[in-house]
């Protein structure tokens, strides 16, 4: 299984007024991560995009449980990985540490899309390319990316 793993510094900007971060900035760091993820696979978004003939991989579905908070100036761990393909879809869960923590898990369903063929204006789901899924399959290990303080 391909694991994308980085640091990330919690900034003031990041947290609300009790000093715990606001919960949408997860969901910032999860689509940040989902990024890096494919890029560290092999795929940066850009290229894959135009590779592929896609728009882009869009949210469908995301939560999130929460079970530490973190504050302003801590370090934190954000562990992604694909956890299922489907045909055009595919999930994935990001786990947070905090220290040897688990501070928060999150949980993503994309689509790949590309234009309709139909009407330009619109969007149509595509297969995700089986060369995509194949690199995934066959990593096996850890990509750690670098800190973002």
């Amino acid at each position: 299984m391909f694991v994308y793993r980085r640091t990330v510094r919690i900034a003031w900007g990041d947290c609300d007024p009790a000093n715990i971060v606001y919960y949408p900035r997860y969901f910032e760091i999860f689509d940040q991560s989902t990024n890096e993820l494919f890029a560290a696979a092999g795929f940066p978004k850009k290229a894959t995009l135009q590779r592929f003939g896609m728009v882009g991989w869009p949210m469908v579905d995301t939560r999130a449980k929460f079970y530490v908070p973190s504050t302003f100036d801590d370090e934190i761990e954000i562990e992604s990985r694909v956890a299922a393909w489907h045909r055009s879809s595919f999930e994935i869960l990001h786990r947070v540490f905090k220290g040897e923590v688990l501070a928060v898990e999150g949980f993503e369903t994309r689509v790949f899309v590309g234009p309709h063929p139909d009407d330009p204006k619109r969007l149509k789901s595509v297969p995700v390319p089986e060369s995509v899924k194949a690199r995934f399959s066959a990593a096996e290990n850890l990509i750690s990316g670098p800190s973002t303080d």
